[in-house]
């Protein structure tokens, strides 16, 4: 029996409001729509970052300490290894008393913005070469530890099985290696065959300029720092190989190292720059600390941990001279610090709100 009138479904009745399923207009259809832009992983990220207000000051910092140690040398009018005259232990915004008469002379003559050593030689001048060096050594030595702890970590997590026990075992017992240990004892053992390679050897003088300490950090870094990278990725490929195009890629007879290059690694690229940037201001701490200690560059290439170990001497009459370095160390690894911490809050998918 049926009616016009509409019928009243009760909870547990089996009856079906017609209503129900009329279809919906074109204004409840655009109602139900929610309207977003589709970004890619990389402009998601990118998106993330610049919001950081945090992180975007210290990316600001690292540019103005890059000018300040790459670009503003070249227009300084002093060496950092120039040692004047005459000029010896200048105070701030001094003058030698040859740049005073230079001066009455009717020339221009730069003031020496944060006085001199005791050798006469600018301080501001040598704090940019050892921006310029510290900076250089995080660099370096990171992409040192990238190549070497992810193509490590990406093999051992990619074969698995024994090959992971095996490789993951070598890695245990690298980082009980005491690191300050090696470097000492590869500084004395490699003092004199570099020395004498730099003598015979046509084009490696270079060895001379650099220092037998920095070349042993430099060692050292590709010994034994890369393991921390090889552990990271090693957990982000055992999570990647078993997706769907990693299976594909291998039925279509892709060989292992194709498939480690062109699908693993790529996919993990993002945890890569992250891990990388935030190694740069470790590696800068242990090359100051162990140029502070004696171990790092070669007299007269300053460092700024070397410059800070030069001032302990005179603290007390000029304390700009261990200030400066200082600072300048606490604003590279702050900077690069806070902008790692950005870098992972915009790129890692679990951190998304």
């Amino acid at each position: 029996m049926t009616d016009n009138k509409k019928t009243t479904a009760f909870p547990l009745s089996f009856h079906l409001d017609v209503s129900d399923f009329v279809p919906a207009g074109e204004n409840e259809k655009q109602s139900m729509v929610v309207m977003r832009e589709s970004v890619s992983f990389w402009k998601d990220g990118l998106r993330r970052l610049r919001r950081n207000v945090l992180a975007m000051v210290s990316l600001v910092v690292i540019i103005i300490v890059m000018f300040f140690a790459f670009i503003a040398p070249a227009f300084f009018p002093y060496e950092y290894q120039q040692q004047i005259r005459g000029s010896e232990n200048l105070y701030l915004m001094q003058y030698s008393e040859t740049e005073l008469a230079r001066m009455e002379a009717g020339e221009k003559v730069f003031p020496h913005l944060l006085g001199t050593d005791s050798l006469g030689r600018d301080t501001l001048a040598r704090i940019m070469m050892g921006s310029r060096i510290s900076l250089l050594v995080g660099i370096v030595a990171s992409a040192i530890i990238l190549l070497f702890g992810s193509l490590y970590g990406a093999v051992a997590g990619y074969f698995g099985g024994k090959t992971d026990m095996v490789m993951m075992r070598i890695v245990d017992m690298i980082y009980t290696v005491p690191d300050i240990l090696i470097i000492i004892l590869l500084s004395v053992t490699l003092k004199f065959p570099l020395q004498r390679l730099a003598a015979n050897v046509p084009g490696m003088a270079w060895i001379n300029t650099v220092g037998v300490g920095l070349i042993s950090i430099f060692i050292v870094f590709s010994l034994l720092y890369w393991v921390g990278m090889a552990r990271i990725v090693r957990g982000q490929i055992l999570s990647l190989k078993e997706q769907e195009y990693v299976i594909a890629a291998r039925a279509l007879g892709a060989s292992h190292a194709r498939i480690i290059r062109k699908h693993l690694l790529v996919n993990t690229i993002g945890t890569l720059i992250v891990t990388t940037t935030l190694q740069i201001p470790s590696s800068i701490f242990t090359e100051s600390f162990l140029s502070f200690l004696g171990l790092g560059v070669s007299a007269p290439m300053p460092s700024l941990g070397s410059l800070a170990a030069q001032a302990i001497g005179g603290i007390t009459s000029y304390p700009h001279r261990l200030l400066a370095p200082a600072i300048t160390i606490s604003l590279i690894i702050l900077s690069f610090n806070l902008f790692g911490d950005g870098l992972r809050d915009a790129f890692d998918p679990k951190l998304k709100n």
